[in-house]
């Protein structure tokens, strides 16, 4: 049974959906607070739900702690529907962003995607201007250094090093991600994640660089030598 941690301080809206949860299978956890969610991390959860404005602090801070000692997929949910929240909540080590009011139906939908893709372990990816990964893990590396990617940038950097010097159009990208639900997602979060994973890529000095294809999509490139 899947564990999902569900940090929410309005209480009318986590009884809502702990039931849901309940109701479709998920074993959960309510948190009311960041001190709360913080005592719970001794438990290994295979999804957070988290809001960004709690009463003792912020689900970004929250979502950096998370980082430091696990990949779990998290999930913003949100009233801040504005692009600055969702390129810091991205940023920070965020999967994906939901904003309130939100269709029930969809967000049980990224859900069960993010654990779905969780809970399948990928093919065996190729080696790539020098970037490994271990699918077994999900984790990448550059020169062996560990890129320390979040787990929807290895899935990002996976499929990309799996079609190196082909283009791959953003829906394309959007529905393997997101098991075909692409058009649920904000329209800046895939661009979120593309800069995100370029930075990291650029700091490790790895050899392959994602190009830009005005009008049509992205490109692995690997760099001449």
């Amino acid at each position: 049974m899947d564990y999902i941690l569900l940090i929410e301080d309005d209480t009318d809206l986590a009884a809502g959906l702990l039931f849901t949860f309940q109701e479709e299978g998920f074993k959960t956890l309510h948190a009311a607070c960041a001190a709360e969610a913080r005592a719970s991390f001794k438990n290994k959860f295979d999804l957070v739900v988290l809001d960004i404005m709690l009463p003792d602090g912020n689900g970004y801070d929250l979502c950096k702690e998370i980082r430091a000692f696990s990949d779990v997929p998290i999930l913003f949910l949100t009233s801040c529907d504005d692009e600055a929240n969702t390129i810091t909540a991205l940023d920070g080590g965020g999967d994906d962003y939901v904003t309130k009011p939100f269709k029930l139906d969809v967000l049980l939908s990224r859900i069960r995607a993010h654990l779905r893709r969780r809970n399948t372990q990928p093919p065996q990816a190729p080696f790539c201007g020098g970037v490994r990964l271990d699918d077994a893990q999900g984790r990448a590396f550059a020169a062996e250094q560990d890129l320390r990617l979040t787990l929807t940038e290895y899935r990002l950097l996976s499929l990309l090093t799996r079609n190196a010097g082909l283009i791959l159009k953003r829906g394309q990208l959007l529905d393997a991600l997101w098991d075909g639900k692409g058009d649920f997602v904000d329209d800046n979060t895939l661009s979120v994640h593309i800069r995100h994973l370029r930075e990291k890529l650029s700091t490790a000095g790895s050899g392959v660089s994602i190009r830009t294809v005005r009008g049509l999509g992205y490109r692995l490139e690997e760099h001449a030598t």
